[in-house]
């Protein structure tokens, strides 16, 4: 089982998300310049996973979606997801709901 399964997490509405080159950049618009120096760029399981975060789906079932679609390792998958989810939460780009 996923550790935090149960957790749903929902985009910052500061953070603006760009498809550009096959790459999600992430872009806080808040007043700050200095903020410039906080964009993401996600690759494309990260974007999916951006996809997926959308305040109502938890992380298991993202942790699920994931998987299926990349079939990839569980544990990998798990190990990625929440590294990713901690990356953003500490950005601020996430928010738990």
């Amino acid at each position: 089982m996923i550790q935090r399964s149960s957790n749903i997490y929902k985009h910052d509405p500061n953070i603006v998300a760009r498809l550009i080159g096959g790459e999600m950049i992430l872009v806080p618009i808040r007043k700050n310049v200095g903020d410039m120096e906080n964009i993401f760029t996600l690759n494309e399981s990260a974007a999916r996973i951006w996809e997926l975060v959308d305040g109502q789906r938890n992380l298991a079932e993202i942790h699920q979606q994931i998987v299926e679609e990349f079939e990839i390792d569980a544990l990998q998958a798990e190990s990625d997801l929440l590294e990713l989810v901690d990356s953003l939460l500490a950005e601020g780009a996430l928010l738990q709901v």
